[in-house]
């Protein structure tokens, strides 16, 4: 009996090894300046924590790594032709945490282990860390080049703080988490459909309305920053070259988040309306799979929710 129970236990073993998904199958889910290319069910997210899983064995990360420690992800001997990795690791958490999770604790705690593979990645650049060493973390920020390491620290950090947004003002992390965005927008506003206009649209609409502050909701500063990725000459008439690219409404997610940002802020409840439902009534198509999955049922969800006012 003994024995037969140690081969189902090798079997196990060897069936679960052959299994795991290896470094290129975990590269083919993640193009360059892009979503990650996994379908919104159970099965994707299943995907998604196997390639998390490839990546950290790539990265040489054991099982007794305190990934609540940043001086922990900071002392990882990284080879510089794996920052990159580092970098995809970060978008993975945030997209484990944004489309799977979405609220309460663990999804928190995704964010941060995605905002400090973030900055293990920005330290990575020994500019960096020496600029954030010699003045500080935004002077740091401001000379940097890595696209994807602003961009998703900066996700992972912002939608953190989410959850504490008063306890985030009073850590004084807004300069921090502006610095990021503004940089990435600086460094190449096209990165994932034009990520950094929503960064900063959001960035703008989502903190609490605290008149007199500077870092306070601010819904003309949402609008100029939205503007550039949606069709909506109404409130865009000062845009000069609204939108920027032909395929604006391809990624649902410029559209909900002025929405949601900018003209559910403002109570203007039918408008609202009227985005969400395109969103809801477009084709998802094949190229953002994932988000536009997950947007539409964001967009279903906030109609529910702005329905109660009209």
């Amino acid at each position: 009996m003994k024995k037969v129970l140690l081969l189902s236990l090798l079997l196990l073993v060897v069936t679960f090894s052959a299994m795991s998904m290896t470094i290129d199958e975990a590269l083919q889910l993640l193009p360059d300046n892009s979503d990650v290319m996994i379908a919104y069910n159970a099965g994707g997210k299943a995907q998604l924590e196997e390639v998390i899983q490839a990546f950290e064995d790539a990265l040489g990360v054991t099982p007794s790594f305190d990934d609540t420690d940043e001086g922990a992800y900071m002392a990882l001997s990284i080879a510089p032709d794996n920052k990159d990795l580092v970098n995809k690791l970060s978008q993975c958490y945030y997209t484990l945490g944004d489309v799977f999770l979405r609220d309460g604790k663990a999804a928190a705690r995704v964010f941060d282990k995605g905002r400090l593979w973030g900055l293990k990645s920005l330290r990575m650049n020994p500019k960096f860390a020496t600029e954030e060493k010699r003045h500080d973390f935004i002077a740091a920020v401001n000379q940097e080049t890595d696209v994807a390491a602003i961009y998703w620290t900066y996700a992972n950090w912002a939608r953190k703080d989410e959850f504490d947004k008063l306890w985030a003002i009073a850590r004084n992390d807004p300069p921090k988490l502006l610095a990021l965005a503004e940089r990435s927008l600086a460094v190449d506003k096209t990165y994932i459909a034009y990520g950094p206009y929503r960064s900063l649209a959001a960035f703008w609409g989502g903190l609490p309305p605290l008149p007199l502050t500077k870092f306070g909701q601010n819904l003309p500063r949402t609008l100029s920053y939205i503007c550039p990725v949606i069709d909506e000459p109404q409130y865009c008439s000062e845009c000069i070259d609204c939108p920027i690219d032909p395929d604006y409404n391809a990624y649902f997610e410029n559209r909900l988040i002025f929405a949601q940002y900018y003209l559910m802020e403002k109570s203007l409840w039918n408008e609202a309306a009227r985005v969400l439902q395109s969103i809801i009534d477009d084709p998802i198509g094949d190229r953002y799979p994932l988000y536009n999955a997950l947007d539409q049922q964001l967009a279903r969800q906030l109609l529910d929710r702005l329905n109660k006012h009209r």
